[in-house]
């Protein structure tokens, strides 16, 4: 990984979503949880590291009394595929028992990953799971969960900024950019 590959793969992608259009959408959403969630005292559990920048932004928007902490699981690996084995590298606290869970994410692409986190969490016996993320494919292939709350819909393909990384790049972008032909 190097500062070449990196301007080339941002020199190869183009922008579909400003920043100022996810900020409103991230106001958006955060309105929605409120009106959903503010009387529950939830747990909120951001999924590292993608979820970083996106958690950063919504939390501040969420002004009721809520707990925080955050989970580990991932497929990708600084690949563009998700790959099949899941990788928990930080379980949720037992502190899920009895709760009503929010998790975080910043894309979901097939759903498996949320739906093993949601699966997981349920077992240790949350009261309620609930899904935020930033992005949602647009896939042509059935998933085993829709998140609760959405940001956004994005096409079938690589996408990156805003928390989500192409190669391990650019999660610090305030816009979302899809891959191109060449990257």
């Amino acid at each position: 990984m190097n500062r070449e590959e990196a301007l080339h793969i941002f020199r190869h992608s183009e922008e579909i979503v400003s920043a100022t259009e996810v900020d409103a959408s991230i106001a958006k959403m955060a309105q929605a949880i409120r009106t959903e969630m503010s009387e529950d005292f939830p747990l909120v559990l951001s999924v590292m590291g993608g979820a970083a920048v996106f958690t950063g932004m919504l939390l501040p928007h969420l002004d009721f009394p809520l707990e925080f902490d955050y989970i580990h699981l991932t497929r990708y690996r600084n690949t563009t595929k998700g790959g099949s084995d899941m990788q928990w590298r930080v379980a949720p606290a037992e502190s899920v028992k009895d709760r009503v869970v929010l998790v975080l994410d910043d894309i979901l692409d097939e759903g498996e990953t949320m739906a093993a986190i949601r699966d997981r969490i349920l077992a240790m016996g949350a009261k309620r799971f609930l899904s935020a993320v930033l992005c949602e494919k647009l896939i042509d292939k059935d998933k085993p969960l829709r998140p609760d709350f959405c940001g956004f819909e994005v096409p079938d393909r690589y996408v990156f900024g805003c928390g989500m990384d192409a190669k391990g790049y650019w999660r610090n972008l305030p816009t979302i950019r899809a891959l191109t032909d060449g990257a």
